[in-house]
């Protein structure tokens, strides 16, 4: 009957714990200004749309 107690007792510290991690990340998700969003999302998207050139074939010579 212990076991149960102990375990249960474990998963409550296990949910407060990811509870913490969420709040701490939203925290931090909303310190942004909706300036700082956009030029963040602006940022992303030009590094995602620029092509990279394709990677040589491997044993080829430079």
């Amino acid at each position: 009957m212990r076991s149960w107690k102990i375990l249960g007792l474990a998963g409550f510290v296990g949910v407060a714990a990811s509870g913490v991690v969420i709040a701490r990340a939203e925290r931090r998700r909303r310190a942004y200004t909706p300036e700082q969003v956009r030029q963040r999302l602006l940022e992303r998207h030009a590094a995602a749309a620029t092509p990279t050139p394709p990677a040589p074939a491997e044993g080829a010579w430079p």
